[in-house]
């Protein structure tokens, strides 16, 4: 019995494989979309800019950035009493689109 690898299979794994690169995508990402969240924060007192927050888990190929306000909920979707004012949602979608091609780059 013989099994043939195509070398050019070989070296997407390899590549694929090494998670320092992927690594480095999710921080620099992960740092971009925690800055254009921070810009498109409305300020009234600067707490809720501040409060945009950056963790990383799993070794680094997770990373978390939420607010911390209690009230960032509410500016993010709007209430009956008052219009949404989105900084989340918009600065995410933004950033997905540059992680993608990030991440297709490590695989190509």
């Amino acid at each position: 019995m013989e099994i043939k690898i195509d070398r050019g299979l070989i070296k997407a794994l390899e590549k694929a494989s090494k998670t320092d690169g992927i690594k480095k995508a999710v921080q620099l990402n992960a740092s971009e979309l925690q800055r254009k969240a921070q810009r498109r924060a409305p300020v009234d007192t600067g707490f809720l800019r501040r409060s945009i927050t950056l963790d990383f888990k799993d070794s680094g190929m997770t990373a978390s950035i939420k607010p911390t306000a209690e009230y960032a909920p509410y500016v993010e979707y709007g209430t009956r009493f008052m219009s949404a004012q989105p900084f989340i949602r918009p600065s995410f979608y933004e950033q997905e689109k540059k992680f993608i091609k990030d991440i297709e780059k490590l695989m190509k």
